[in-house]
């Protein structure tokens, strides 16, 4: 149900089974799980169903390095459904390796194996709304679809890896009704958290202190705790929780805020392909859009030493109006219509001039018609479409494609976010965030890179062209990749080297869990939310199963007694 924050002052209010902090796509499907396996949850959300510039200001902070990494308080939403309000729906689960320790890699390896997560990926994949757990193109795909490149054999690389696409699923409007109508869930909107209160022993989480509507201040407690707020407020309120450990909560060892992580994403180069390519979506039997790419290989990676990697076939730079492309010269002269999310991508560095803006005008006059289906094609197909189509993909006019990248970024400890000196309305410091990347993260590139454009000459396919000393510019072109906060919280079996166990829980603290992205060990090539996800109904299924058989024992000492 949906209940006026205000009744949590009743102290008979005051109280909860489990408390869920964040109402984005994790927390959603964990505390909506969680009901309907029995247990009671009070779920908080800062903001409300609608964006507001007030309360999304509570996210603004500092970076170390703009040009490495973007504003704190954009890529984020501060509200009901959190930042799937804004995501482009992109799924898919990481690989065997990623969750593997892999000795070319520090600290990588998560205290689960990939069979941890097989049995909940399919769930996640539902609530996605992304169709069938079949990310194998030769099954999920109809018999007759077109091959990606065809007649390519790679040695380091395969084509029949897919990526699948949410509606994208808006999680607050999708299930806010689901949530409404559950006896088990209590929804406060419009109610921040601004502390975890630990007891005296700094053992359990005694008290949750919530900022009401209108001011008000309130300590609720909660048998459980769960915070899934996202990959940097997570870090921010263990962090800022101080008053029994003195550098944030179970941060002993100096490692919350650090190893933060997200994506090395670029284009480059010059594809020239001498086969036919299909570098669009296809529709698998239920709807869902699925695309195919070029993935790095097990036995690539570590024969190589380089992280996880994938690649898609790309039009050219929008901004160039040397493709000759009337579509992508209307997009580029018509960029101010485009989202923020997707803008910077669009349109590349800068702005054209005078005679630039011309050439882009006579591309659009050579080929109306084509602008015109593709407008057309949009508005239908990616506006008014309850399954959006996922991205703008055009062939260029003459032939020749970039390549597209999303490659794996190496754990760092010296990445991370801190508190800063500012504070927030409510006196919390605001987060303060000096992203890294180290050699090993440009010669993962660059080694990917060469390989692709070995197998392609091998195959007879194409060719890949790139000045190799322009690989690092390209992989920071817009720093770190907006909207994926990964590793800030660590999973680990070790608390000198991690945040939290096998389970999620916080080591050394009996009810408190973390569920999301800020838990990741490592970030593999593929986009968080369907992992998060994942891993968020595994521990509900934790909780639930804890929560049974402290019942159990309580029931047997009863008869005992």
């Amino acid at each position: 149900m949906i209940i006026d924050a205000t009744s949590l002052t009743d102290p008979a209010n005051a109280q909860a089974d489990v408390c869920v902090i964040g109402a984005g796509p994790v927390g959603i499907a964990l505390a909506l799980s969680l009901a309907a396996a029995g247990r009671e949850v009070l779920l908080i959300e800062a903001g409300g169903e609608q964006p507001d510039p007030a309360v999304q200001d509570f996210y603004r902070g500092a970076v170390s390095d703009p040009a490495l990494h973007s504003p704190l308080h954009d890529y984020r939403e501060r509200r009901l459904g959190g930042s799937s309000t804004i995501w482009g729906g992109r799924c898919m689960p990481f690989d065997p390796i990623d969750f593997t320790p892999r000795e070319w890699v520090a600290d990588s390896g998560w205290p689960i194996d990939g069979a941890a997560l097989a049995g909940y990926y399919p769930a996640a994949n539902r609530w996605c709304e992304a169709g069938a757990f079949d990310y194998d193109a030769t099954t999920a795909l109809p018999a007759d679809a077109k091959p990606m490149i065809a007649g390519f054999a790679g040695g380091a690389y395969r084509t029949d890896r897919l990526e699948r696409f949410s509606c994208p699923t808006d999680f607050g409007r999708r299930y806010r009704d689901r949530l409404a109508a559950s006896p088990q869930v209590r929804l406060a909107m419009h109610t921040g958290v601004s502390a975890l209160r630990l007891d005296c022993d700094g053992r359990r989480v005694a008290g949750v202190e919530l900022r009401l509507p209108g001011g008000a201040v309130v300590t609720i407690a909660a048998r459980d705790v769960v915070v899934s707020a996202g990959g940097l407020e997570t870090a921010r309120l263990l962090l800022a929780s101080r008053d029994v450990h003195p550098h944030g909560i179970a941060n002993h060892h100096d490692v919350l805020g650090r190893y933060y992580m997200s994506h090395l994403a670029g284009t480059i180069g010059t594809l020239r392909m001498r086969v036919p390519v299909w570098h669009g979506y296809d529709r698998a039997d239920d709807g869902t859009y699925c695309r195919r790419r070029l993935a790095l290989s097990d036995a690539a990676q570590a024969t190589h030493r380089i992280g996880n990697v994938v690649a898609r076939l790309h039009h050219p730079r929008i901004a160039d109006p040397r493709h000759g492309t009337a579509t992508l010269s209307a997009l580029y002269l018509g960029r101010a219509l485009v989202p923020k999310l997707y803008r910077a991508r669009l349109t590349g560095e800068g702005t054209a001039g005078i005679a630039e803006h011309a050439r882009h005008v006579a591309n659009v006059l050579r080929a109306p018609g084509d602008v015109m289906r593709f407008a057309i094609d949009t508005l239908w197909h990616r506006y008014l479409a309850e399954r959006k189509f996922p991205s703008v993909v055009i062939t260029p006019a003459k032939g020749d494609y970039m390549l597209d990248f999303h490659a794996e970024q190496m754990p760092n400890r010296d990445s991370r976010v801190m508190l800063g000196e500012e504070c927030d309305a409510w006196g919390v410091p605001r987060l303060i965030a000096d992203w890294r990347y180290l050699p090993q993260d440009v010669t993962t590139v660059k080694t990917a890179l060469a390989l692709l454009a070995a197998d392609l000459e091998r195959s007879g396919c194409g060719s890949l062209t790139y000045d190799p000393d322009t690989v690092e510019q390209e992989m920071t072109r817009y720093g770190a990749y907006p909207g994926h906060h990964l590793g800030t919280a660590r999973m680990g079996s070790d608390p000198r080297t991690s945040m939290v166990d096998g389970d999620c829980r916080v080591h050394g603290i009996g009810n408190l869990h973390l569920a999301g992205a800020a838990v990741f060990p490592t970030s593999s090539q593929a986009n968080p939310t369907l992992t998060a996800i994942a891993l968020a109904l595994r521990l509900a299924d934790r909780l639930a199963a804890q929560r049974a058989a402290e019942i159990g024992i309580n029931d047997r000492q009863r008869v005992a007694a």
